[in-house]
């Protein structure tokens, strides 16, 4: 294993037993939610893996290494942290693990995370993207091009509302990532079940998505595949009054000064307090059902790959860091 990197035991040895693991971030823990919505959601994803058949692997920098799987004391320290965890994304990890700073990983980080381990479907809310007025500030997430290099496949509600989603999907298709809408054709606005806009192809089922994955990584055509899944219906915001919080949030944003990493944790926070909480319901209740969906295409892809004579592509070939 890489100098920088723990795997915990029940991790190692499912992968070791090519038996689905699904990983997941932690800066849901620390930026994404408040306390003490995050533990318990923290608690809940990993539950919500267990009971789809699969090892859930919670991902962070912790004492100068990459966690792959963390314990409940270990959770409980992400929770608590506050401003002393970091948001790591590609460009945080070194420096992190250099000078023994705890962070949390993004979707960025936390797919290099699972890349390493050898897990080749991660869990998440939405991704990062595209930002609205980047064709003057060029805030573009480091997300897209993690996708556009590591081969993981990533399960969300989409990217989050907060961003410009036709340029992220433009972004996407550029750099060559599929985007799949699993059950859907319309790709998912986060709070809401559907942007309006297309997705590239719809899967009808989990063992779909894993024999996409499969035949993507063994003809040797790196990089991550989306897997963007709609809010339950029942904890879906109407669009018009998630885009109506999302406007005013961004105007008090650019109000504040407020700009680079802080704006993602900043709006989400403010969406949740102008819809009185309804966005967090959303939130949580759409990472869970990612969590699920991960579980299901972690199964079926560990199946997939059970069948297959020759070794995995995916999760052994050598990371390309």
């Amino acid at each position: 294993m890489h100098e920088y990197l723990s795997v915990a035991p029940a991790v190692a040895e499912a992968l070791s037993r090519r038996h689905p693991v699904v990983a997941l971030e932690s800066t849901v823990i620390t930026h994404g939610m408040p306390h003490p919505h995050n533990l318990d959601t923290a608690r809940s994803l990993e539950a919500v893996v267990r009971a789809g058949g699969a090892v859930p692997a919670t991902v962070a920098v912790l004492d100068g290494r990459i966690r792959v799987g963390l314990d409940g004391d270990d959770l409980e320290r992400l929770a608590l942290g506050g401003s002393a965890v970091r948001k790591l994304s590609r460009r945080d990890l070194p420096v992190a693990l250099a000078t023994g700073t705890d962070g949390a990983t993004t979707v960025a980080a936390t797919m290099i995370a699972a890349r390493l381990a050898g897990i080749p479907v991660f869990a998440t809310g939405g991704i990062g993207g595209v930002h609205r007025g980047a064709e003057t500030s060029f805030d573009i997430s480091a997300d897209l091009e993690e996708l556009a290099r590591t081969d993981v496949c990533v399960v969300c509600a989409g990217a989050k509302a907060i961003l410009d989603l036709p340029k992220t999907l433009e972004y996407l298709e550029t750099r060559g990532v599929p985007v799949l809408g699993l059950g859907t054709d319309r790709f998912p606005a986060f709070y809401a079940r559907s942007s309006g806009l297309p997705v590239p192809h719809r899967c009808e089922s989990e063992e779909e998505v894993a024999r996409i994955l499969h035949a993507k990584w063994r003809l040797g055509l790196g990089g991550g595949v989306l897997t963007a899944v709609p809010v339950p219906e029942e904890n879906a915001m109407d669009p018009d009054a998630a885009e109506a919080a999302i406007v005013h949030a961004l105007a008090e944003a650019a109000a504040a000064g407020i700009a680079g990493k802080d704006v993602t944790p900043f709006l989400l926070a403010r969406v949740r307090d102008i819809t009185d909480g309804r966005s967090l319901e959303a939130n949580v209740a759409l990472i869970a059902n990612n969590a699920a969906v991960g579980a299901r295409i972690a199964v079926a892809y560990a199946a997939l790959q059970r069948k297959t004579t020759l070794p995995p592509a995916a999760p052994t070939t050598r990371p390309r860091y």
